[in-house]
């Protein structure tokens, strides 16, 4: 073989490829087909899927040093920028309407989050693992996986573990596509038909005047408590008010739609360009998957007990279902607890309920991630 055809060959793909490499091209595959067949979070898990085939392509070198993606990750991830650009864009997209009607369910989307925490004991104790050292920053970051918030998830990974962001990523977004699937059964196991028959009185109406005070207030409340979580509850509340203020409508419609998508787009092929065979096969990436379904679970039941429990309190007024919606998977798990509730009840329209501890669970995650931020954080 002449030297040309020799370097020809060196530079080809089948010369270069490894088995870890060509096993991450069939994870990223496997990604494009829940994203595409089953629809399981196509926005976030069909860039995610096409960025992890990209990125363990031999030779092209398009995740390292010099190529596109790796300035994506740079730019976008590693600074936390499109994490922030994310939850402007939810802020825009959410309605606070429900929470403010009815406030006391902000203490399921509290409860929720106790997922986060039980979940970091979790991680710890699972150094005892050979092949797992996890330091107490990258506990946190796997642990923030139980507040079931994607952009929540990366942007505490990109600060404290940016080495797991991968596996991380993956995990949060799988789970949250995987909330009609995990939750029903923890629901129906932790309540009775009775309780699940539950109708919930109509909410009152919300006027604009509240819905303008509201992110005001929390942003407030944030800065004055806890102002290590202020760049994301800040950008959540500016979306917020942006919508709800009526006066910058081309602003709020650009951040719901362009600007929301673009970002995804980005974030998607930045967070696949850590997936690469080096940094994803391993036992540390097992364990994180299993720790995220872990700490999503504890944080389905730990706000369906709490619901339980403010059920008696008010003599049966509150549905224990709506507990659920505490984690932040906006709108998906509001809509799995209206289903549970109409097979026992075919009159329960549990939805608007729902959405209060909702977006609770969206507060509550930033609020968690602040917690671990100023803890641990360097």
């Amino acid at each position: 073989m002449s030297e040309g055809l020799l370097q020809l060959w060196l530079n080809t793909g089948i010369a270069n490829f490894n088995v870890g490499q060509m096993a991450m091209i069939v994870v990223g595959l496997v990604l494009l087909y829940l994203a595409i067949s089953k629809e399981f979070e196509p926005l976030l898990l069909l860039p995610i899927g096409f960025g992890t085939i990209l990125s363990n392509i031999p030779v092209a070198g398009i995740a390292e040093v010099g190529g596109l993606l790796h300035y994506v990750y740079e730019v976008g991830i590693d600074t936390g920028v499109f994490p922030l650009l994310i939850f402007m864009g939810v802020g825009a997209m959410t309605d606070f309407g429900a929470l403010i009607a009815n406030p006391k369910t902000l203490f399921l989307g509290a409860a929720a989050q106790f997922g986060i925490f039980a979940t970091l004991l979790g991680a710890l104790a699972l150094n005892s693992v050979p092949g797992i050292n996890w330091t107490i920053q990258d506990a946190s970051a796997i642990a923030i996986i139980g507040g079931a918030d994607g952009p929540t998830a990366i942007f505490l990974a990109g600060k404290l573990a940016p080495d797991l962001l991968g596996a991380i990523a993956v995990a949060a977004y799988s789970y949250m596509a995987l909330v009609p699937i995990i939750q029903p059964p923890i629901m129906r196991l932790l309540t009775n038909e009775k309780e699940r028959a539950i109708e919930m009185t109509q909410l009152r109406p919300v006027s604009q005047r509240e819905k303008i005070a509201f992110p005001i207030l929390v942003l407030a409340l944030c800065v004055l408590l806890l102002p290590a979580a202020a760049p994301l509850i800040g950008m959540f509340c500016f979306g917020n008010l942006m919508k709800e203020s009526g006066v910058v409508n081309r602003l709020s419609e650009t951040t719901q739609n362009a600007l929301i998508n673009i970002t995804t787009i980005f974030l998607g092929l930045g967070v696949g360009s850590k997936l690469s065979a080096d940094k994803f096969l391993n036992w540390e990436t097992i364990g994180i998957l299993l720790l995220g379904a872990v700490a999503f679970s504890i944080g389905t039941a730990s706000g369906v007990l709490m619901a339980k429990l403010m059920s008696r309190m008010t003599g049966g007024k509150i549905n224990p279902l709506i507990g659920a919606a505490g984690v932040s998977a906006v709108p998906m798990a509001a809509r799995v607890v209206n289903k549970v509730g109409l097979e026992s009840n075919p009159h329960n329209f549990l939805l608007m309920h729902a959405m209060g501890p909702n977006v609770a669970g969206v507060i509550g995650s930033a609020v968690a991630a602040g917690v671990l931020l100023a803890l641990v954080g360097n």
